[in-house]
């Protein structure tokens, strides 16, 4: 499938080359990019370059695998105009790795990191999983701390979501696996903001933490800002400024679309001004810039529900803005409807 996946993500970028604004980033992801061949990249990399002005891109992210890194794969996503690796080393204890079904082991991420540096890269991010079933405080800790000792410039903390129809949504349904208590999950997000903030980096969104502002992730500021962005490939979502739209799961269904001279949507929304403020609310709180009083305003009783956060050290006001504090960093998803309410 790879050629015929190739050959309709090239397709389906023609069609959107009237697409508005410049692009700022460039970002592989969201499967598995670095299972591609050096060929196969090298032709969706330059004809996206034809197709798009890529000429400024202030970030060009690949997400890669431990276990499919090597010199000479590395030296093409240099050649290529890449400055940015993610990792997904996912955890540093065997055991963990192989309950989450990874090929690669701890060995072979400290290798592929070590290799990452020695081809010049000097933007890394490292993603990580904590909260898996059976997990304990000091297995989470230790692979947090094997990888702030590497100094990445960025590290990822994700919380394990067990989602139905996967093997673990499976297990779970059936009584066969127990999701991690949650006292445990609300101590192990504190230690993890306080030992990477007490090492140099800053919690700057609820599960990212960078050394330094210029070392956040361009890429994903831009969706929690709400700048247009476009997404080519199997599931993936694009935004306007106005409409989102999301394409087709399958990668099969995704090529017969674009192969049929039709563009792969598998359904759409256009946004209110009211849907926008609110989505602005619930990204914004998410992150340590936090909102502008201005998108509050639009809500009857903002400055009752501000003064009742701010009692419960839940966010601060600071310059015209409302930034969460690390108490409502844990629960991000329940604050904005406290405000709004």
């Amino acid at each position: 499938m790879i050629s015929r996946w190739s050959d309709a993500v090239i397709t389906e970028a023609r069609e959107y080359r009237e697409f508005p604004g410049l692009f700022k980033t460039l970002y592989f992801g969201g499967g598995t990019p670095s299972l591609l061949s050096e060929e196969t990249l090298e032709k969706i990399v330059m004809k996206l370059r034809e197709i798009f002005d890529l000429e400024n891109l202030a970030e060009v992210t690949i997400e890669l695998n431990p276990e499919d890194i090597n010199k000479a794969k590395l030296r093409n996503f240099k050649e290529l105009g890449f400055n940015r690796i993610s990792l997904g080393v996912q955890s540093f204890r065997d055991e963990e790795l192989e309950l989450l079904g990874r090929r690669h082991d701890s060995e072979g991420s400290r290798r592929a990191f070590e290799m990452i540096r020695e081809a010049g890269f000097k933007n890394v991010s490292i993603d990580l999983i904590h909260s898996l079933p059976g997990q304990s405080l000091s297995s989470w800790e230790y692979s947090l701390k094997t990888a702030a000792g590497f100094r990445p410039e960025h590290i990822s903390c994700y919380q394990l979501t067990i989602k139905g129809g996967t093997r673990f949504g499976k297990l779970f349904s059936s009584g066969k696996l127990k999701e991690t208590a949650e006292d445990i999950q609300r101590e192990i997000f504190v230690r993890t903001s306080d030992f990477l903030c007490g090492n140099g980096y800053q919690h700057y969104e609820v599960s990212n933490f960078s050394m330094g502002e210029g070392c956040e992730s361009k890429h994903n500021s831009l969706y929690w800002e709400h700048i247009p962005y476009l997404g080519l490939g199997p599931s993936a979502h694009s935004f306007d400024g106005a409409a989102r739209w999301w394409n087709a799961g399958s990668v099969a269904g995704y090529c017969e679309e674009l192969e049929d001279s039709r563009l792969p949507v598998a359904d759409s929304e256009l946004l209110t001004g009211d849907e926008l403020a609110l989505e602005a609310l619930f990204l914004g709180l998410r992150t340590r810039k936090g909102i502008s009083l201005d998108i509050l305003k639009r809500y009857d009783g903002w400055e009752d529900a501000s003064a009742r956060l701010s009692a419960l050290s839940l966010v601060k006001i600071i310059d015209g803005r409302m930034i969460p504090t690390l108490e409502g960093f844990l629960m991000a998803d329940r604050l904005p409807l406290l405000l709004i309410d």
